[in-house]
């Protein structure tokens, strides 16, 4: 049985690693895996600005997050440059400014995350913003699929693909807000990605990928939260090598499957 300590951090995994893993496979198949490891590092000056000023961390990095989507947003828009290298220049400049202003005692959490450190009201309110956000992706998931098979098709049939654009950002920022806690801001991309690109391995329909993606995240959050407080060790880099195992399982199983 679970003693009472681990239950909510473990609901918390579990719920924030579905939410982002099921991004995850809409950013690989939209070729954008990297982009939630930048964005996280986006949110850094806000957890920065967050320490010294003593109020939430997820506050603050949640409002960089989302005045840098804006901003990625519109520049993508005016520019010819693609998303990729928008968050790449905000990730140089957000991680510049957060290493100057981040206190030196709270630099490793910000880096590795710290789940276990979660209050009670922090830990549901970061599982109903997952629920929110898995069902904000549902929702616009047959949009989103046509607008990867061709934005002039998308558009021809009333889909705003500026608009659906932007709100696949700002579930991303969500995404990258909700997770750092747990991963933290260097381990980030691997909550995003590792789950998706294990479950592209094997899925035969995008239905499937979808659900495989959410299955190996939780698998893999909720083995890292339990071994992790087994053996006292910092949850986020756990995760982060389960889910690379179950990755290396599924790519042996479609290199079987192909022979």
């Amino acid at each position: 049985m679970f003693n009472q300590p681990i239950i909510l951090p473990l609901l918390v995994a579990v719920f924030v690693a579905a939410s982002a893993s099921l991004l995850g496979s809409f950013a690989i198949l939209k070729r954008m895996s990297l982009v939630g490891d930048a964005l996280s590092h986006v949110a850094m000056p806000g957890i920065a600005l967050a320490l010294l000023f003593r109020f939430n961390p997820f506050i603050g990095g949640v409002a960089f997050l989302f005045v840098a989507v804006i901003g990625i947003w519109l520049v993508e828009y005016r520019s010819s440059l693609s998303v990729e290298t928008i968050v790449g220049v905000f990730f140089t400049a957000s991680l510049a400014i957060g290493a100057l202003i981040m206190p030196e005692h709270d630099l490793i959490e910000a880096l590795f995350g710290n789940i276990t450190g979660l209050s009670a009201p922090e830990s549901i309110a970061s599982i109903i913003l997952s629920l929110v956000l898995i069902a904000a992706i549902l929702s616009i998931y047959k949009q989103l699929t046509l607008n990867m098979v061709s934005q002039e098709i998308a558009q021809s049939i009333g889909i705003k693909n500026r608009r659906l654009e932007f709100i696949f950002l700002l579930s991303f920022a969500l995404a990258v807000a909700l997770g750092i806690r747990f991963v933290g801001a260097l381990l980030m991309g691997s909550l995003v990605i590792i789950p998706a690109a294990s479950a592209k391995n094997i899925a035969r329909s995008l239905t499937s990928f979808m659900v495989e993606s959410m299955t190996f995240g939780m698998i893999a959050a909720g083995a890292g939260i339990v071994i992790s407080y087994r053996y006292e060790l910092t949850p986020g880099p756990v995760f982060i090598l389960i889910s690379s195992i179950i990755f290396i399982s599924t790519l042996v199983i479609r290199q079987t499957r192909r022979a």
